[in-house]
């Protein structure tokens, strides 16, 4: 690990829905795309305190942090190698969404609708390990 390395964590947030598992997705509009939360860790920050953190900012859910799920390593939009670790997240508080410049909207899906909205494949393996972890 370089450098140069883009460290990134987030989480599958999840809860229990009328017709069973849900799991929140957010539309951002600077790439208008639809993606799991997550984002970069602050200096000094663990992966699990940023993963807390960034699905906070980009939910407004408080989530409680439980098993970690697959990751992704790819290169980010500037050509720097990232990485993501994400973990399985359960829905402990949930406060009134409200967009804004990075997140214009969130959507609560049940699993196989949020396989079909998300925009990266790299997201559906992280959500089919989630898939597999949670039956």
């Amino acid at each position: 690990m370089g450098d140069d390395l883009v460290r990134a964590a987030g989480g599958v947030v999840w809860r229990e829905g009328a017709d069973g598992t849900e799991v929140l997705l957010v539309h951002r509009s600077k790439y208008d795309d639809w993606s799991l939360p997550k984002g970069k860790l602050d200096p000094g920050e663990t992966w699990e305190q940023a993963a807390i953190r960034e699905v906070f900012e980009e939910t407004g859910v408080v989530a409680v942090l439980g098993r970690e799920l697959a990751g992704a390593a790819y290169d980010d939009h500037k050509s720097r190698p990232k990485q993501v670790r994400y973990w399985s997240m359960a829905v402990a508080v949930e406060v009134p969404f409200e967009a804004d410049d990075e997140i214009a909207e969130r959507v609560w899906l049940g699993l196989d609708h949020a396989a079909g909205r998300l925009s990266y494949p790299r997201d559906v393996v992280v959500l089919d390990s989630f898939r597999e972890s949670h039956a």
